[in-house]
């Protein structure tokens, strides 16, 4: 599940309270989401043409989704949810938790067009506007997304899926301080209780300051998140990062694999197998990829796919550029972000088509994203195009940034300025 899933950090009106009750002693344990499934469920026993409580139960099940990275959730919050369209046809939080479950399901072109069928019903709805912003971010389409992120706070000042969403914006645009910052605004507004979001909110800081080279801050934000969350898969891939940027490969690798326990998709596998290739365990790493490639062709034609991830394996590892622009040119029809942008552009380039590569990676960087990856690969394009300068200042941006990509960049910047 990519960062979509994360970002669906919400309260929806009246569902969010509404099976939270006393907690007994059996459900100390259990995780936010665990409770307030196990409470919803209480009140679906007590009453089960209780609509209400099924909105409540899909909820629930939902943000387990997240805090476990399981798909299998989000089909059991639709079987749910269908229930509480059973007992009351069309109710709007039902409608809402809806829209949900499609952007979950990364399916954003029907969340958009639901969204904005609902919003028109009830204008004055914030988290209607989140959706907005969600499905509009994912599809390439940042104007709309910043204007629907506004509406939010406008609303409902301070607001925190407002201000989480406005954060990630910031960071496409590339203020990462003001992200940070927003983040930070994010994170003070949240209950206690609410471990994980408060840990997902930690994790986003660490993944900001890990952007812009801030490696001590990223590790210390990775521990306090698991901290907070044992276990958490985000933070697990944030601190798995920063080892490598330590260059302690085999710690790295270790928290992969706790991750890929943790979180079975096949893009945390290929963060996995990339790992094991820097520890230089290649035997373990090609098995990896051979793997990693099996799941993710499973789920090429979904809309949870692991595409930008395949895009690169056949791009950069596996030597097959033109299986690598088969799968660019399918996910491009479905969406226009920066990061599917990025993965065209790459695969454009390692098929000799460098005026359209160099194209599709500046609208990317257009949008005023600062990835060290993208300026590594935009410097790259520009050089097979002919444009020594450009090439020099792209693989610099990349450089100057200190973080994962920025070493392969000052090896060409080497090799351009000798």
């Amino acid at each position: 599940m990519k960062r979509i899933a994360a970002l669906l950090l919400l309260v929806l009106g009246t569902v969010a309270g509404f099976a939270q009750g006393p907690i007994t002693p059996a459900e100390t344990t259990l995780s936010p989401a665990e409770r307030s499934m196990a409470q919803a469920r209480k009140l679906i026993d007590k009453n089960p043409k209780d609509f209400e409580a099924y909105n409540a139960l899909a909820l629930a099940l939902s943000r387990r989704a997240r805090e476990t990275s399981d798909v299998k959730f989000y089909a059991q919050a639709e079987e749910t949810l269908q229930k509480s369209f059973e007992v009351s046809p069309d109710n709007f939080d039902g409608q809402r938790i809806h829209v949900w479950l499609l952007l979950g399901k990364h399916e954003f072109a029907a969340a958009l067009d639901a969204a904005k069928k609902l919003n028109q019903k009830v204008p004055d709805d914030v988290m209607l506007y989140g959706f907005l912003t969600d499905a509009n971010v994912e599809l390439g389409n940042y104007k709309d997304a910043e204007t629907a992120a506004q509406w939010m706070l406008d609303l409902k000042p301070g607001n925190t899926p407002g201000l989480t969403r406005a954060a990630y914006l910031r960071e496409l645009y590339g203020d990462i301080d003001g992200s940070l910052e927003l983040m930070n605004m994010a994170y003070q507004s949240t209950p206690p209780g609410e471990a994980e979001d408060g840990a997902w909110i930690v994790t986003q800081m660490a993944h900001l300051n890990l952007a812009i080279g801030k490696i001590d801050e990223a590790e210390k934000l990775s521990q306090q998140a698991l901290t907070m969350f044992p276990g958490y898969h985000y933070a697990l891939g944030n601190l798995a990062k920063v080892r490598i940027q330590q260059k302690r490969y085999d710690e790295a690798v270790e928290l992969l694999r706790q991750r890929y326990a943790a979180a079975p998709h096949a893009e945390n596998l290929y963060d996995l197998a990339q790992a094991l290739q820097l520890a230089g365990k290649t035997e373990d790493s090609s098995k990896a990829f051979a793997e990693f490639e099996q799941k993710s062709l499973l789920e090429t034609n979904r809309g949870d796919n692991s595409n930008h991830e395949l895009i690169f394996y056949y791009a950069d590892y596996a030597k097959q550029p033109e299986k690598a622009l088969e799968v660019a040119q399918r996910e491009i029809a479905r969406r226009h972000d920066v990061f599917t942008l990025d993965s065209y552009a790459w695969a454009l380039y390692e098929n000799g088509q460098y005026v359209e590569a160099r194209k599709q990676i500046e609208t990317a960087l257009a949008v005023g994203v600062r990835d060290a990856k993208m300026f590594r690969h935009a410097g790259e394009i520009a050089l097979k195009s002919g444009d020594k300068t450009a090439a020099e200042n792209y693989l610099r941006e990349a450089a100057e940034l200190n973080t994962v990509g920025s070493e392969q960049a000052r090896i060409t910047l080497a090799s351009l300025t000798r």
